[in-house]
């Protein structure tokens, strides 16, 4: 098993445990790829949710640039469903599972067809 294999089957794991969603692996395996070599890097393979510069970021990078969503309350709206579906008190979020979640969310999983 590959590392980034290991890495999807502990987002999955996640999924399932912490936010009670059974994922879509085909969608979690292309998010997970989407997010290049920052999975391997244990600084960048979270979302510190408490970072108001580093949500900012989720919501400029992730749903702006790469969903193409406009810009407006609902976005931030959706990052903070999403770190409430995942659980305040887990301190360390994954960026794949955060990021698939909210692609869920969007319905915007043709991005990754």
């Amino acid at each position: 098993m590959s590392k980034r294999d290991e890495l999807i089957a502990r987002y999955a794991e996640a999924l399932r445990t912490k936010c009670k969603v059974e994922p879509d692996m085909a969608l979690l395996t292309k998010v997970t790829i989407g997010l290049g070599p920052s999975i391997y890097n244990a600084d960048s393979e979270t979302v510190a949710a408490s970072d108001p510069a580093e949500l900012e970021r989720v919501k400029k990078n992730f749903l702006m640039k790469k969903l193409g969503l406009a810009d407006g309350p609902a976005l931030d709206a959706a990052i903070a469903e999403v770190i409430e579906t995942y659980g305040k008190s887990e301190r360390n979020k994954y960026r794949a599972v955060v990021y698939y979640l909210l692609v869920k969310h969007f319905g915007k999983e043709g991005v990754y067809a």
